[in-house]
């Protein structure tokens, strides 16, 4: 049992007594008012109040949780609520879990990324169940006059042993309402679960089935108008002129405007990435009538800066790894006299292009702005610098913006930056009029924001035995090096050296799902296989030795990962599928990697069929910590899979001139059905540790895997991303026939 103090956060609370419900609701700091929907009205009490931040528990003890957090498919909307009804200690099914809007003095990172929801909120929703149960004790002892300590709570009912009362939570909540919050609480012992780390449906599963209105795309207002935007055809254009008579005159259509998203003296924040900010855009009736009018626009555009092409950029990163070296971003021991008397130096350059993040549902946005105020609706990882972004733009006070969250349907970064919802507040300021934008594939995948193109050069020095005795890496990325200095084999090695690049350019960068370890680890990964070959090790024996000397006397403090936990995981997936067994056909890879504070060992097995490497099956380990709901956590896993194999495998996006050669899905490939592993085999430490991350660590280190076992299979290394260009080349060549 751990007990917590609930005093530094006694001021977010608040209590009140429902008038005609009699329930107790509570409020914290991540939670937000609702209504009930139609189908839940009947198992609710007649009335609530309508509070912006609560825990509500009604008098027939339904209990209702807002979760706070942007739900982008990670269900963090069933696994937020999980964590407090935990603690609450009700039956789950009596739980109602709703959607919170943007309200940054009840709630507080209120944010999609980085795999960081659970982790962030892990101990103040546990707080705020544990607190709500002591209460409703609190009040039971009274009624029942017995001593507090001697009850004890079950699935929404309080149980005094000694007499045999019982009473259920719905029948003592307008009583806890007038109970003092405690200074401190205790919170379960992890063995005494009992909603937490069971696999619990999907809060909004049969909504998605039935097709409800869940999504931005889902939202209708009445007189509300479709918008669609034009931006220049290539990054480094910007708009000369615009013909929109013949658009103009098309049935439906309201309007043609111009606007700005960011006007002159708006300071932008990291989340207003965007390389367009000066559109044309559609406005009438319907979308269909909007997609036909916007072919009817005749624009010119106009240089304003260099276009660049791929094939500049490749040249650029390659110029900036052999030019003069850059200031160290560590320096370990002394690497230049390591590699002089090296008896053998492996050195290995790896590349992959700028990657589009592609969500299945494009960029859209609803917004509503009067003189007044400004209502935005819609989907956005990171809803409170899009109402920073949104006031200052539009000259109002944050307070008179409002941004409601809707479920997404999907992100991986793309929705960390909310120009789209800029614009629609742009577009609806300027019509004086509801509002709905709406992004095509095409209009979303050429105006970015991508994942960086990104290059790095390796070399590792071995001694006359065969031991990694120093390492030198060097980074380079658009907009940023792709390299973590302190991650391992930093900690791990004598003489260690890392030095960053940065390449500047006017093609729109940010974070892609699990930024910059996407690429590294690939590249980290496969390089420890050639290093442990060359040295004549196993490759798993080869990484446990470098484990077992970061353990044992590592290099600097500075190290930011635990490496008996990182040892841990790598070990698990080696016992678990069979490493070192004879397969007969069958060529296994292996990789490891940490981030997003997580620990994933994986085990990848080829087989060669009709020429052609074909994976067969994936074996992984996962130290995450504990685990909240097992069976949205096995889907996070194997989604980053599969995710990260079509990605190394099959994607890619380049440019000639500044414009993007891929619009669409007949241009830019993604992985198909047939080509996912069959089976994905997962293990998850059980260890006790408080959660970490889980949305984003299984993909980085698939593809060093995936890499590492077809070079077994086929006997040639892969050092450029995607893997099967030459397949893809192919498939483009018939395609054009």
């Amino acid at each position: 049992m751990t007990l917590i103090k609930t005093t530094y956060n006694r001021r977010s609370f608040f209590r009140t007594t429902a008038l005609a419900g009699g329930g107790m609701m509570l409020g914290f700091s991540w939670l937000a008012s609702c209504r009930p929907t139609p189908e839940q009205v009947k198992n609710m009490p007649k009335e609530w109040f309508n509070i912006n931040a609560f825990l509500k528990i009604g008098d027939n003890g339904v209990v209702t949780i807002m979760s706070p957090n942007p739900e982008i498919g990670q269900n963090v909307k069933t696994a937020m609520p999980m964590i407090v009804a935990e603690e609450l200690d009700v039956n789950w099914d009596d739980v109602v879990v709703e959607q919170a809007g943007l309200d940054t003095e009840k709630f507080t990172r209120q944010l999609a990324g980085g795999s960081q929801s659970i982790r962030q909120g892990w101990q103040s929703l546990r707080m705020a169940g544990a607190t709500a149960r002591a209460m409703l004790l609190a009040a039971a002892a009274q009624r029942l006059q017995v001593p507090v300590e001697e009850l004890s709570t079950d699935a929404g009912v309080i149980k005094h042993e000694k007499s045999g009362q019982t009473l259920k939570y719905g029948e003592v909540a307008s009583a806890a309402a007038s109970v003092e919050v405690p200074e401190e609480v205790a919170l379960k012992d992890p063995k005494d679960f009992k909603i937490i780390g069971t696999s619990r449906k999907n809060v909004d599963g049969p909504k998605i089935v039935r097709g409800e209105p869940l999504f931005g795309l889902d939202i209708y207002r009445e007189g509300m108008l479709v918008a669609m935007i034009e931006h220049p055809p290539a990054f480094g254009m910007k708009l000369k002129s615009v013909d929109a008579t013949e658009a103009k005159a098309m049935p439906g259509i309201k309007d043609v405007i111009t606007i700005k998203s960011y006007p002159d003296g708006v300071e932008r924040q990291w989340s207003d990435v965007n390389a367009f900010p000066e559109l044309v855009a559609v406005v009438g009736n319907s979308t269909w009538e909007v997609m036909k009018a916007k072919k009817a626009l005749k624009v010119e555009w106009e240089a304003a800066e260099t276009l660049e092409s791929s094939e500049d950029h490749e040249a650029e990163l390659t110029r900036l790894l052999q030019q003069k070296p850059a200031k160290p971003a560590r320096r370990d021991g002394n690497p230049e006299a390591a590699f002089r008397r090296a008896a053998q130096v492996i050195e290995r350059t790896y590349s992959a292009p700028f990657l589009a993040h592609n969500p299945m549902e494009p960029m859209n946005f609803f917004a509503h702005v009067t003189p007044e105020k400004a209502e935005l609706v819609g989907p956005v990882q990171t809803p409170e610098f899009l109402r920073k972004t949104v006031a200052a733009v539009l000259g109002m006070d944050e307070g008179q913006v409002s941004i409601m969250l809707t479920r997404m349907g999907g992100g991986f970064g793309r929705r960390l930056y909310g120009h789209f919802g800029v614009e629609a507040a742009r577009i609806s300021q300027q019509m004086q009029a509801p509002v709905k934008l709406v992004y095509t594939r095409e209009d979303d995948m050429t105006q970015g924001t991508y994942r960086p193109a990104y290059k790095v050069m390796y070399r590792a020095a071995l001694d006359g035995q065969g031991k990694l005795i120093g390492w030198h890496v060097r980074g380079a990325g658009v907009h940023g090096s792709p390299l973590f200095h302190n991650r391992f084999p930093a900690g791990a090695v004598d003489n260690y050296l890392v030095e960053n690049h940065s390449l500047n350019s006017n093609i729109s960068t940010g974070a892609w799902r699990a930024p910059r370890s996407n690429f590294i680890a690939f590249a980290e990964q496969s390089f420890l296989d050639e290093v442990a070959k060359a040295a004549g090790k196993d490759p798993i024996d080869f990484r446990l030795a470098l484990f077992h000397r970061a353990i044992q006397n590592p290099v600097g403090k500075e190290n930011d990962y635990d490496a008996k936990r990182y040892a841990g995981v790598l070990q698990l997936v080696r016992d678990k599928s069979g490493w070192g067994k004879e397969m007969p056909g069958v060529h296994r890879g292996v990789s490891a990697y940490f981030c997003h504070n997580s620990y994933v060992a994986q085990v990848v097995d080829v087989a060669m069929k009709d020429n052609q490497p074909t994976i067969q099956k994936v074996w992984c380990a996962v130290d995450c910590g504990i685990v909240v709901n097992p069976g949205s956590a096995l889907n996070q896993i194997e989604g980053g899979i599969v995710d990260g194999i079509g990605h190394a495998m099959y994607s890619g996006l380049s440019f000639k001139a500044g414009k993007p050669d891929q619009s669409n899905f007949n241009t830019y490939r993604l992985i198909r059905h047939k080509e996912a592993p069959p089976e994905i085999e997962t293990f998850f430490v059980d260890n006790g540790i408080d959660p970490t991350g889980l949305g984003e660590p299984s993909l980085p280190p698939i593809a060093a895997a995936v890499a590492n076992a077809m070079a077994q299979a086929t006997g040639e290394r892969l050092y450029h991303q995607p893997f099967m260009v030459k397949t893809l080349t192919l498939e483009r060549e018939i395609r054009s026939i």
